[in-house]
């Protein structure tokens, strides 16, 4: 992943124009944004959802399993199992680089398992814990930014305090990390999506991995919520590796500490996946007791139609290959069309992801809002403004995730070129205000 500035090619930029060089490109933009609204244009850009095509790929679950007997001869029709059946937690143990002994596959969604990680946190308290989080004074986690705005909205529905560090191509920043991390014993955690993260890109290498395994923290029962949704998810032939948080912690003497979320939602079917846990084998023991007051068993299912669908780990690999095919020309125009559009002219830097559903897009301090604003009247949906910090708040309002994945191509061109026409208005009433 690396940061796009600018194309300085012919271009003069808007900040280095003279006022009625700068009058006449506003002026010009106007006219551009009223042929834009003139369109009548439906078009979204908000949410990574896999495109039709994508789902498509996948259909052949829908004729399995041809069985209903796991390889252990376990009936999956019937209840158990809360850690669900072996085949899939020996594939998915081998993508995300753990023991089987150390994951739990589940429902559909990892984002349920987030949210009983934290109710657990909150009512039991954790393996290193003193006491649960909920008779804590006060709870804090550490969020990099830009960041997933659902991690944001679980803390926020429990009551957690957030404090942020910016996210670098490398992952957090570690200096403030370590000393927030070291100073505050009401900061409990920290989230990271450590490959492809959202919206960036960003990749956590092996250094800022073992730094956050290692660092020393206030709170003996520090976590680190690892959100692996994207591992797989590779936009070039260069393919990221996820660091091996669970065995840097461990090696480090902190082997509570990471917990790992991955899932299918992304892979297969979105709406009916198979989700992912994995943890020290102390961790996968305690979510699966407590899981056990609420439940007897995942959908086994739809694990083993997932068995029979990937055959094996590279099975899934091949899998995420056609995926790529359908992305990578996506991504593709949307950069094409910022390169175009915005470079050289000083009003945006954006991401170049080797990954992931996003590309995140920094306008001019001040006009994110505008710009979003201006896309709705034309009739493009984007993800609202702040939508990557804790409370929808992006200090600097600058910040705009862009999601190409679910549109058409042809719509991903059409939807970017009128992004950079809102992107160039707002730019121009900026500064000529």
């Amino acid at each position: 992943m690396c940061f796009v500035t600018d194309l300085t090619e012919g271009k003069t930029p808007l900040a280095d124009r003279s006022p009625d060089e700068l009058a006449a490109f506003l002026a010009a933009q106007k006219t551009a944004y009223d042929a834009l609204q003139a369109r009548g244009l439906k078009l979204d850009l908000t949410r990574g959802k896999p495109a039709p095509e994508q789902l498509d790929l996948s259909n052949a679950l829908l004729t399995l399993p041809t069985s209903y007997k796991d390889a252990d001869g376990v009936d999956v029709r019937n209840y158990g199992g809360l850690e669900g059946i072996r085949e899939i937690r020996e594939m998915f143990a081998e993508l995300l680089w753990v023991e089987p002994s150390q994951i739990v596959a589940g429902g559909n969604a990892s984002l349920v398992m987030m949210r009983e990680v934290l109710t657990d946190l909150w009512l039991h308290g954790a393996v290193d814990g003193e006491r649960p989080w909920g008779q804590e004074e006060k709870v804090t986690f550490i969020c990099p930014v830009p960041g997933y705005d659902r991690h944001f909205t679980l803390l926020d529905w429990f009551g957690i305090d957030t404090v942020t560090v910016p996210m670098n191509a490398d992952g957090p920043d570690m200096d403030e990390v370590e000393r927030l991390a070291a100073s505050d014993p009401s900061i409990k955690g920290i989230w990271i999506v450590p490959t492809y993260a959202n919206p960036t890109g960003s990749v956590v290498t092996q250094e800022v991995a073992a730094r956050l395994a290692s660092m020393p923290t206030a709170a003996p029962d520090f976590k680190i919520l690892w959100d692996n949704a994207y591992a797989l998810h590779h936009l070039t032939q260069d393919e990221a590796k996820t660091a091996d948080i669970l065995g840097l912690c461990s090696a480090a003497g902190h082997p509570h500490r990471p917990i790992q979320f991955a899932s299918t939602s992304k892979i297969t079917f979105a709406g009916a996946g198979v989700a992912f846990l994995a943890a020290s084998v102390e961790n996968v023991g305690w979510y699966t007791k407590h899981l056990g007051a609420g439940a007897i068993g995942p959908d086994k299912v739809n694990q083993l139609r997932h068995v029979e669908f990937f055959g094996s780990a590279d099975g899934v690999r091949q899998h995420m290959a056609k995926h790529r095919d359908i992305l990578a020309p996506k991504f593709a125009a949307v950069l094409s069309v910022l390169e175009e559009k915005l470079g050289g002219l000083g009003v945006a830097t954006w991401t170049d992801p080797t990954g992931g559903y996003f590309v995140s897009l920094d306008v001019v301090d001040g006009t994110a809002a505008r710009v979003v604003q201006l896309a709705k009247d034309a009739g493009i949906a984007l993800t609202p403004a702040g939508a990557s910090f804790p409370g929808g708040n992006d200090p600097r309002d600058r910040n705009i995730r862009l999601a190409p994945s679910f549109p058409s191509l042809e719509a991903v061109r059409d939807t970017m070129e009128a992004v950079a026409t809102c992107v160039l208005l707002a730019a121009a009433e900026h500064l000529s205000a």
